[in-house]
């Protein structure tokens, strides 16, 4: 079976993590992923100035085709636009304003393949206030009310770990050229699509915002640490164990019952503070004493175990180099290898996306600095000549 977007062209000019995640997607899926980066490379190849490529850019950019052009220059605006002749979609996520001084604005694109889906992932979008404002994962966050959302009650906001708003301005970008791909098959038309990361994240504050306006005359903390969000649940939180941590939350009666009875103290069911959620919410901090009392005397293991068979929604907090190689990532694939000539064996991601008719096959490493440009141009310039062949005949 061919894989989803086999036969399928992208044109990616993406750089650090957003717009070649998308890309990374479509190559996962069987798209002919052909980044386009300027000489030197794009910023996150060699972030580290080390001469191999930084991990990070080795993870994001598998079963990818590099070709170098210089769009400041006449020579390579005219290549970008053959190769946009060819092409099904265009992805770039540079800051507003960049691609109308390279004189490849989408009008222009599109004028030149109007079958084009160009995708323009943007911090903010091209519209509103904050349209002209250049944006990176850690400003957003701080715009959206992620960065005001996390953190302890009495400490600076603080950012998510991990680079939830880059990848998540990809993950929608994708969702959006997929949707004007399926468009397209029925009008034949091509369209401009954008994703602002900004507009991204105000779904993610459902908790925060409905501790805002569930109980609008409630004055909640901004940040409640580890707890819930909305403080509308408990126990939910991070909690000791004798060897790290544990996440454990409750949303029903049965699941504070298996934590009292897990955690060896079945008396708290009948406990007054505790007799339902309301009561729970409003004893917080005791309901939280209760239970680390019990976790901070046994192992991580021994709380999953006993947690979830007793149906308790529970996790280890696992460090960074416990998910570098964890079973269940690496057996379920989205955890995989390839062999890179500049780091030798490597981890990469798999493909979070599961088609049955659509397997992911086996992987090639992030492309060299413009290995495939003379590939690619000599394509266009046969393709070009078979044309006028066929136009003189």
């Amino acid at each position: 079976m061919a894989p989803a977007f086999d036969g399928v062209r992208v044109l990616e000019l993406g750089q650090i993590y957003n717009g070649p995640y998308c890309g990374l997607l479509f190559a996962h899926l069987g798209a002919d992923v052909i980044k386009v980066e300027p000489p030197g490379g794009e910023p996150l190849r060699f972030r580290s100035h080390d001469p191999v490529e930084s991990h990070e850019f080795v993870m994001l950019n598998s079963n990818k085709r590099s070709v170098v052009l210089d769009l400041k220059t006449d020579a390579g605006r005219h290549a970008l636009l053959d190769l946009v002749e060819t092409a099904d979609v265009l992805i770039e996520n540079f800051a507003p304003g960049t691609m109308e001084r390279l004189q490849l604005s989408a009008e222009r694109l599109l004028a030149h393949n109007p079958r084009l889906i160009v995708a323009s992932g943007k911090g903010y979008g091209s519209t509103g206030p904050y349209a002209h404002m250049s944006a990176m994962d850690i400003t957003v966050q701080a715009m959206s009310g992620a960065a005001a959302a996390t953190g302890e009650p009495d400490g600076p906001p603080t950012k998510g770990g991990a680079a939830f708003v880059d990848f998540s301005g990809g993950v929608h970008l994708f969702a959006a050229i997929s949707a004007a791909l399926f468009q397209r098959e029925r009008t034949g038309r091509g369209q401009i699509v954008e994703v602002s990361m900004h507009d991204t994240i105000y779904p993610m504050l459902a908790s925060s915002l409905g501790a805002l306006h569930n109980n609008p005359g409630r004055q909640l903390p901004e940040r409640t640490g580890n707890r819930h969000s909305g403080m509308a649940i408990t126990p939910y939180n991070i909690y000791p164990a004798s060897d790290g941590w544990l996440a454990i939350i409750c949303i029903s009666e049965r699941h504070w019952a298996g934590v009292a009875t897990a955690l060896g103290r079945p008396e708290l069911i009948d406990d007054p503070r505790f007799a339902t959620q309301r009561d729970r919410v409003a004893n917080i901090d005791a309901v939280d004493d209760e239970v680390s009392s019990r976790t901070r005397t046994r192992t991580r293991a021994e709380l999953v175990r006993d947690l979830q068979a007793a149906g308790v929604p529970c996790a280890p907090v696992k460090s960074i180099r416990e998910v570098d190689t964890d079973e269940h990532l690496i057996q379920r694939g989205m955890i995989r290898y390839v062999q890179h000539p500049g780091r030798g064996r490597v981890p990469v991601p798999g493909s979070p996306l599961r088609l049955s008719d659509s397997p992911v096959g086996p992987l090639r490493p992030a492309p060299a600095l413009g290995e495939s440009t003379e590939d690619v141009l000599a394509g266009l310039r046969t393709n070009r000549q078979g044309v006028e062949h066929v136009l003189h005949a």
